[in-house]
């Protein structure tokens, strides 16, 4: 019976921590949003973010939409020619990279790079006390280190993705022209036909609330980070999961709420 008590006591210490941590996360967001639209706006801040997030992860967002493309293009073409289906390849590659591949695969791209970074800067500067010294100085740091990252990848994300798409669909045209004999008039022609707006509209949608989700986490983690090496790079993996398992369970929220009718 003990032991039966000890487990039961153990389930409930966790989602008790769970919901704590649920109900920390909620109301630093909240206080997040509800700085952007109050000054003082630190535009210097932003521009180097924008910088940093944006275009210092377009490298790996490319390759990775590029090779993404090519490899989806040879498994559809595998997979349809059992049904004589080949010629789906160019419309199925277009949609797949715009509605899922694309925003997911440049949102864990750019989490594992960009969350990592956040989280061990402010973690570094709350074990320095330099988050303390802003208070002193009467600086928000919610406004001064927390905005700026929140509004620079909600804001890049979008652009990585539309690039990313670009990249992955000619990934697929160079694979389909090259390896599996297509035409590409036709292969452009048939990308063209099937791609709607719509599906290029909710990839970009997606990939905003992605750049939210990544910067948050990093912030979030990095704000709350314990003392020492140690804490820091536990605020670091944690900032990298955290946004992984929420950037895949927000994709299929807004699948949902996208295609479903």
């Amino acid at each position: 019976m003990r032991l039966i008590d000890d487990f039961l006591a153990s389930i409930g210490r966790s989602v008790l921590a769970l919901c704590q941590s649920v109900g920390h996360l909620t109301l630093f967001a909240a206080l997040t949003i509800s700085h952007v639209p109050r000054g003082p706006f630190y535009l210097r801040e932003l521009g180097q973010q924008l910088l940093r997030i944006g275009y210092f992860s377009l490298p790996v967002v490319g390759l990775t939409a590029l090779f993404t493309g090519g490899a989806l293009a040879l498994q559809i073409y595998s997979g349809g020619s059992r049904f004589n289906a080949e010629a789906a390849v160019p419309s199925i590659v277009a949609i797949g990279m715009v509605r899922e591949l694309g925003p997911v695969l440049g949102g864990l791209m750019v989490a594992g790079r960009v969350s990592a970074s956040i989280a061990a800067e402010i973690g570094t500067m709350r074990v320095t006390e330099q988050i303390d010294a802003l208070t002193t100085l009467s600086t928000n740091p919610i406004k001064y280190l927390v905005v700026p990252r929140v509004v620079a990848a909600t804001l890049s994300l979008p652009v990585l993705v539309a690039i990313g798409d670009i990249i992955g669909i000619l990934g697929g045209y160079l694979v389909g022209i090259a390896r599996l004999g297509f035409s590409g008039p036709a292969y452009i022609q048939n990308t063209v036909d099937f791609l709607e707006a719509g599906d290029v509209i909710s990839g970009l949608w997606k990939a905003a609330a992605f750049g939210f989700i990544v910067a948050l986490m990093g912030c979030y983690h990095g704000y709350n980070s314990g003392r020492g090496a140690q804490g820091v790079g536990q605020a670091t993996t944690n900032a990298v999961v955290t946004a992984s398992i929420l950037i895949l369970a927000t994709n299929y929220v807004l699948t949902e709420v996208f295609f479903t009718t």
